[in-house]
């Protein structure tokens, strides 16, 4: 079933969006939740499991592949033009950023000394570029997908990693909203290919949170970053001792 993971995928956004977890599921299916869990993470289910989930819902099956449908005419990338247009405005990157991460207009004047009128000409801008719809009384519609990402070594990319990485890891990560781990091990190009599919799915789930907590009030969230990285790597110094 070629469209198999993002079918799953868009399941599992419709059980966060109703409030059910894989122990609901688990019932449903008459299986332990750990069984449950494995399939959603090998997105392996066949028709009659997808049918009872969907029955659980109180959705059709066909309604499913609809919403799959819909997200997958979702912008996933912007071309590398487009990236660098936002990439060389620093308040237009600031607000695609915003609106990206699920801001309104009122959330970016509350938050940010921007002037109403630059805003609005900024939102316009991401309008004409496809990323967002600008609707009456300046509301929002994003156009991106909720696995939307930025090109790999694109503008976007290259900007963080020169502007903005020193000031990230500035801090000392000891405060109870902040985590640092650093490992360090020798593995096979197998295993390393595991660990990039389970950062994978932790990305994915950043941007499920990311939509479940859009209806929140401004007051109750901050902006968030997080950084998975992984490659094989040896510190320079320890290099030149190797044999």
């Amino acid at each position: 079933m070629a469209q198999a993971g993002p079918l799953i995928d868009t399941l599992k956004r419709e059980l966060k969006a109703q409030g059910k977890t894989y122990a609901d599921v688990a019932k449903v299916l008459e299986l332990s939740e750990a069984s449950v869990k494995r399939l959603f993470a090998d997105k392996n289910f066949t028709l009659e499991r997808l049918e009872h989930i969907c029955d659980m819902l109180n959705i059709e099956l066909s309604e499913l592949v609809q919403r799959m449908s819909k997200a997958q005419h979702q912008l996933i990338q912007l071309t590398r033009d487009q990236e660098k247009e936002i990439a060389n405005d620093l308040t237009l990157l600031l607000i695609t950023v915003s609106v990206i991460s699920g801001m309104s207009y009122d959330d970016i004047i509350y938050t940010y000394n921007i002037p109403e009128t630059t805003c609005i000409q900024k939102l316009a801008q991401l309008d004409r570029l496809k990323i967002i719809d600008l609707l009456p009384n300046n509301r929002v519609k994003l156009l991106v997908a909720p696995n939307f990402h930025w090109l790999p070594n694109g503008p976007i990319q290259q900007f963080f990693q020169e502007k903005v990485e020193q000031d990230f890891f500035s801090s000392r990560f000891d405060k109870a909203n902040e985590k640092l781990i650093v490992t360090n091990a020798i593995l096979t190009d197998s295993s390393n290919a595991r660990l990039q599919k389970k950062m994978e799915r932790l990305a994915a789930e950043f941007n499920e949170l990311m939509q479940e907590d859009h209806a929140a009030p401004s007051q109750q969230k901050n902006g968030t970053t997080m950084v998975l990285a992984i490659r094989q790597w040896q510190y320079s110094l320890f290099k030149k001792m190797s044999k």
